[in-house]
């Protein structure tokens, strides 16, 4: 379903301050910085396949590259070099809310956020009430998203983008979002499209959670595939790592 064969994405931290005038009167007076000390590689060759049907966990350190890696695999990004192969429908949810417009109302948005995902508009109205159900938020449907917190943001934006089963999932921490009750709807509906078959690649820095939904785990530092492998060997790898 996906594959990922040596992909290495950079990019250059000083790009756009380099036209400001302020950089240019600062440049006067400062020692003129290497080109390559502004060039930053998020990924690094990164090698790894994922089979129909499977949850693989990508864990790592702050910075490791995990996502990053999954906008470039939901096509968000294109790497500067390496190849990417995905095979079926993606869903992304890599950053629940950014295809909100804060000035509309819920209502609205669920329109305007299906739309972005490629929903119709008879399916949204067929699926309306599936989606205000699951969000919990039918008494907020004439707020304005600006006005609701990020819980309730994301939780809107995760049962729009749930209303269907995709064939491939593309995850990132969306478990944490809402109050605890939510977060254990938000986990059985993830499991209900596992084991519907949907392959699902999942970041998350829980390795609790990473234990329950993965079928085996890719752990990243600073860009790079350091192990990969069954989900129990490699979490206790990096756990031991993490606390050593």
């Amino acid at each position: 379903m996906i594959n990922l064969e040596k992909v290495s994405m950079k990019f250059n931290l000083g790009i756009e301050k380099n036209f400001s005038m302020k950089q240019a009167f600062i440049d006067l007076f400062t020692k003129k910085k290497d080109k390559n000390n502004e060039e930053f590689w998020a990924l690094t060759d990164v090698s790894f396949h994922v089979k129909k049907g499977e949850v693989v966990g990508l864990i790592g350190s702050n910075g490791a590259g995990k996502s990053t890696l999954l906008k470039i695999v939901s096509g968000v990004m294109k790497p500067t070099s390496g190849k990417v192969t995905v095979n079926g429908v993606i869903s992304p949810m890599i950053e629940l809310g950014a295809g909100f417009d804060p000035e509309l109302n819920a209502r609205e948005n669920i329109y305007l956020n299906g739309a972005i995902l490629g929903y119709s508009k008879k399916f949204i109205d067929e699926k309306f009430d599936e989606i205000v159900e699951f969000s919990e938020l039918r008494d907020f449907l004439e707020v304005p998203v600006k006005n609701f917190s990020s819980g309730m943001t994301a939780k809107l934006a995760f049962s729009i983008a749930t209303v269907v089963n995709p064939e491939i999932l593309i995850v990132d921490e969306i478990l944490s979002v809402g109050d605890i009750k939510f977060q254990e709807k938000s986990k059985k509906k993830m499991m209900d499209m596992i084991n519907g078959g949907t392959t699902v690649l999942y970041v998350s820095h829980s390795l609790e959670s990473i234990r329950d939904l993965c079928t085996k785990v890719v752990w990243l530092e600073h860009g790079k595939v350091i192990k990969m492998g069954e989900t129990k060997k490699i979490c206790d790898e990096y756990y031991k790592s993490q606390i050593g």
